[in-house]
C-alpha cells in the first residue's frame, strides 16, 4: 500500500494513493492509530480535490549515521578522520515530531542562520511494540519507508558541535523536518538496494543506494531498542546519503531553490525554499 495523510476540506484523513489519486480508507483516526490498528482499509471512496500532508506525525525521531560515503564527504572537509566507534556504535540523536511538515511545503528558513541545506534520507516507521529486539527478527517491526529531508542549519551547527552536545538549533525549528510523500507499506518495498536522489531546481546534486548503509535498519531497531520499548509510529531515520547534502559539494541553499528528494519505489519529496526569516 502507498498510504498518506490527507485533506479535502475537513480535518486530516488516512488515504491510499491508488492510480495517481488518493482514496480513503474508511478509517476514523491518524496514521499513529491506523498502524496501531493493523492498518485496517475498509472502503475505498475517491477524493477529489485532496492536498497530501506529512503522511503521519511521528510518534518520536531518532536519526542515525549509516552512509560512510557521507561521513567520508562530510568530515573530509573538515581535514578529519571518520571515528573508528562510528563502525561499531549506530548512534543517534532524536528529533521533534511537532517539527514536521510534508510535500509541496514551504522550508521555512530560519532567520539565524545563512547556511540552510538539506539532507536526504530514506525512513523507515516502526509498526510493532518491542523491546530487546534481536537483529534478526528486527525487519518484522517495520510497517512501511518514507523519504526525510532533514534540515540543518549548517553554520549553527559549527558552533554547537563543540560543545559535545546533540544538535539543537542546528536541527529544531518549525519544519525542520520534511517527510514524504507516502508511505510505502513493508510488504511492497524491498529496501535493501534503492536508488537515492536529490535535485535542486532540477539539477542533480547527489546520488546513492540505500545497499551503501553500513548499518541496516535491523541494526538500528535491534540498538535503540535495548531496554528500551519502541512503538508503532516512530521514525527511524538512516542518515545522509552520500551526495545527499550540499555540505559535501560546499554548494548551499537559496531563496526559492526547489528541492525534490527521490527514492526508488516511494516518490519524489518536493518543497520550495522560502524567505530567510519568513
Amino acid at each position: 500500500m502507498r498510504l498518506v495523510t490527507y485533506v479535502a476540506g475537513g480535518r486530516p484523513r488516512v488515504g491510499l494513493l491508488e492510480d495517481g489519486r488518493v482514496v480513503d480508507v474508511g478509517f476514523d483516526g491518524d496514521m499513529v492509530a491506523f498502524i496501531e490498528a493493523g492498518a485496517p482499509v475498509s472502503g475505498r471512496e475517491p477524493v477529489p480535490d485532496a492536498r497530501l500532508l506529512a503522511p503521519l506525525r511521528p510518534r518520536s525521531m531518532r536519526d542515525f549515521l549509516t552512509f560512510e560515503g557521507h561521513m567520508r564527504n562530510a568530515l573530509g572537509r573538515l581535514g578529519r578522520p571518520i571515528p573508528e566507534e562510528w563502525y561499531e556504535v549506530p548512534a543517534f540523536y532524536k528529533g521533534m515530531p511537532d517539527t514536521v511538515i510534508g510535500p509541496e511545503e514551504e522550508i521555512p528558513w530560519p532567520h539565524y542562520t545563512d547556511r540552510l541545506d538539506h539532507e536526504l534520507e530514506l525512513a523507515a516507521i516502526i509498526g510493532r511494540e518491542g523491546k530487546d529486539i534481536p537483529r534478526e527478527k528486527a525487519r518484522e517491526y517495520i510497517f512501511g519507508y518514507t523519504i526525510w529531508n532533514d534540515l540543518s542549519a549548517r553554520d549553527v551547527q559549527a558552533r554547537e558541535l563543540p560543545v559535545g552536545m546533540g544538535p539543537s538549533k542546528a536541527k529544531d525549528w518549525d519544519g525542520s523536518n520534511v517527510l514524504g510523500p507516502c508511505i510505502v507499506t513493508a510488504d511492497e518495498l524491498d529496501a535493501s538496494d534503492l536508488l537515492m536522489r536529490v535535485r535542486v531546481n532540477g539539477e542533480v546534486w547527489g546520488e546513492d543506494s540505500s545497499a551503501n548503509m553500513h548499518h541496516g535498519f535491523a541494526d538500528l531497531i535491534a540498538y535503540a531498542s535495548l531496554a528500551q520499548t519502541i512503538y508503532p509510529g516512530e521514525v527511524f531515520g538512516s542518515g545522509t546519503a552520500a551526495g545527499g547534502s550540499g555540505l559535501e559539494l560546499d554548494r548551499w541553499l537559496e531563496e526559492g531553490d526547489l528541492v525534490e528528494m527521490e527514492i526508488e519505489g516511494i516518490g519524489v519529496l518536493r518543497n520550495r525554499v522560502g524567505r530567510k526569516g519568513g
